[in-house]
């Protein structure tokens, strides 16, 4: 055992004393030390309850034979953040919450570990932490929100900021204001919809570290807690068979994850993430392998925002489990390989078959391809990421002149302020991985503009990035990014942009010496940066390599 370092032989004593001032007994000396690392906060909805959470996986550490050691990471809320300079520490943090749990699961030798994330940076930084560690690792989110209900309508937090738009727009009165806002996060979880948080949740059960039923069980539900109970009991077995992140990270799960990612239309952010999480298993996934998987899934599934579906009606009819399962008919999925639990056909042998609803069939998609699309030309030659799931046909292709904004505060005031017509293309640059720095999420100005009537006649695009809560024609992560001298950087008022997501491209309509002209006579904004940031803009990738920081 790993723990054996810290614990055996003549030379340990010292070490021994200070674990028996923690109430171990000799015999808990002897057992398998468990880590069991948490991201539970006060501050976060997401988070509040996964001290219960721990409760019961340190419950079935014991059943098995274990000795649980429990800590906490840092964890940001980016509903919470949206909006104001906090943002930019969203992104940023998936770094922090990776090097602190190698710090600490370093330091403190254990032999296997649980994970108990729930909101958006969280899951992937402990999956880069899981990577790097290489210890027997499962992993057990703390579920989803409940759905808002208001008028006898169900809603999600993304309609919550889109509300904001339709105040600004005189759409509705400070009373239904009100009355949403009371209404929109009933219960404790990850937000409702398919957003970051829920995607990735999703997809750690997709790729095999979690249990099923992780990625859909409420959060509120009894259930939940058994299935964190029987994660602490199985991560005992993972031990027991060596059972190691990187034998179960492979390729072909990461492929498994991407189709799952597509036929359910996850967030856009999952690109960043998984990008990320490949980086540290060692294992080669890129744009291209995305874009690839992206043309021949079909997406099967349309969940809030993009319909009034939540995940909690994903849950009903088979979760996760069924969407592998359906997606096996048409032989999308590597079956045989290893997960937490048996192999992927195992566990998904017993669920339901799709529904034809919620989950629709191979042969009846949503969607021929996947809901999220890479799109490249020369505004994007290394890429930008579009949830295509959640755009309305008529804004599959459109081409207008560029509203130019070198901030989301300014892009934001301009849609408030009545300033963009129908027909734009708004362009935010500047808030790119370096330039931001941190890479924010645009749901402010997405969302004022579906609540100002605009969704539908409106692209945006930036080397930022959106929150899964985002619909519309909404490109992100464009790259290279502006900071950077991407063309992103180099368009003027006016100039037409042709966004293409039916044919994968994007591009602006100016010559290739005009741009050149503009670019030599360019030059990076300069920001007064310190702290975390600062490091963080010095060290930070492009949003194409996942935005992970320099080896």
């Amino acid at each position: 055992m790993r723990s054996s370092v810290l614990k055996d032989g003549c030379t340990r004593a010292p070490q021994r004393s200070l674990l028996r001032a923690l109430g171990l007994s000799d015999s808990e000396l002897k057992r398998p030390f468990i880590g069991v690392v948490s991201s539970a906060s006060d501050y976060i909805p997401g988070h509040r309850h996964l001290k219960e959470i721990s409760e019961a996986v340190k419950a079935g550490i014991r059943n098995a034979g274990g000795v649980p050691f429990e800590f906490e990471t840092i964890g940001v809320c980016d509903g919470l953040a949206m909006g104001h300079g906090g943002m930019r520490y969203s992104l940023c943090s998936r770094e922090l919450i990776a090097d602190s749990a190698e710090v600490m699961l370093t330091a403190h030798p254990l032999d296997a570990v649980v994970f108990i994330p729930n909101c958006d940076k969280i899951v992937p930084g402990m999956l880069m932490a899981a990577c790097r560690l290489n210890l027997p690792s499962i992993f057990v989110s703390g579920g989803p929100m409940l759905p808002g209900k208001h008028n006898n309508t169900r809603f999600g937090l993304s309609e919550m900021f889109e509300a904001v738009g339709s105040h600004a727009a005189g759409k509705i009165d400070d009373n239904e204001l009100l009355a949403l806002e009371k209404s929109a996060c009933p219960s404790c979880g990850s937000c409702s919809g398919m957003y970051t948080a829920n995607s990735m949740n999703c997809l750690t059960e997709a790729i095999g570290m979690a249990l099923p039923g992780n990625g859909s069980i409420p959060a509120v539900m009894s259930a939940r807690v058994a299935l964190a109970k029987q994660a602490g009991e199985q991560v005992m077995e993972l031990l027991k068979k060596d059972l190691r992140p990187k034998d179960i990270l492979t390729k072909q799960a990461f492929e498994n994850a991407l189709r799952s990612d597509m036929a359910l239309g996850c967030s856009s952010n999952t690109v960043l993430h998984l990008l990320a999480i490949a980086y540290e298993a060692g294992v080669e996934i890129s744009m291209d392998t995305i874009d690839e998987i992206s043309r021949t899934t079909p997406q099967l599934c349309k969940l809030n925002p993009a319909s009034q579906v939540f995940i909690t009606d994903l849950d009903e009819v088979g979760g996760i489990q069924s969407v592998l399962k359906e997606l096996s008919k048409k032989g999308l999925i590597h079956e045989g390989i290893a997960t937490v639990s048996g192999t992927v056909s195992e566990r998904f042998a017993n669920s339901p078959a799709a529904d034809g609803e919620v989950i629709r069939t191979v042969e009846n998609p949503f969607r021929k391809d996947g809901g999220i699309a890479i799109l490249k030309g020369n505004i994007a030659p290394e890429g930008a990421v579009v949830k295509q799931g959640a755009v309305a046909p008529e804004m599959m292709q459109h081409t207008g002149p560029a509203r130019c904004f070198d901030s989301e505060e300014a892009a934001s005031d301009a849609i408030l302020g009545g300033k963009i017509q129908a027909g734009d293309v708004v362009v935010i640059r500047y808030e790119g991985p370096k330039g931001g720095p941190g890479m924010r999420e645009m749901l402010n100005p997405t969302s004022a503009l579906t609540g100002m009537g605009l969704g539908s006649s409106v692209a945006l695009i930036t080397d930022g990035r959106f929150s899964g809560a985002t619909r519309g024609a909404a490109i992100g992560h464009v790259s290279p990014e502006a900071a950077a001298g991407g063309v992103i950087a180099l368009i003027e008022d006016g100039d037409l942009v042709e966004v293409d997501i039916t044919n994968r491209a994007l591009n602006v309509k100016v010559s290739d010496q005009v741009l050149a002209e503009r670019k030599a006579n360019w030059s990076a904004p300069q920001k007064n940066l310190s702290g975390y940031l600062k490091r963080y803009a010095q060290h930070v990738t492009s949003g194409s390599q996942g935005a992970v920081f320099e080896k």
